[in-house]
């Protein structure tokens, strides 16, 4: 089961979206020791998705899990401002 659970709305092949893409897969690489799922989605190829969650734009990130729901929209150039953002300081057994 996977511990982290990321949804990743885009509009279609943008350098927007394909940078959102990886910059998404990488911070996961970098920063997450527990597994993860990504779901990308273009709101070009399922609108009804985006109605749903109510996405204005794109690229909009929700991590779904674990709770709370929390968003960051842009293209996740800025990683600490994501890691911050969904909350995802590691917290090491080290304290200097």
């Amino acid at each position: 089961m996977n511990k982290y659970t990321f949804r990743l709305y885009i509009t279609g092949n943008s350098i927007r979206s394909q940078r959102a893409i990886a910059n998404l897969f990488r911070i996961c690489r970098e920063e997450l020791d527990d597994p993860y799922s990504v779901e990308i989605i273009d709101v070009l190829e399922q609108p009804y998705l985006a109605e749903q969650e109510k996405i204005i734009v794109t690229p909009t990130l929700i991590k779904q899990l674990p709770l709370p729901l929390q968003r960051i929209i842009g293209d996740l150039t800025d990683t600490q401002k994501v890691i911050l953002g969904l909350n995802l300081v590691r917290y090491d057994a080290d304290f200097n």
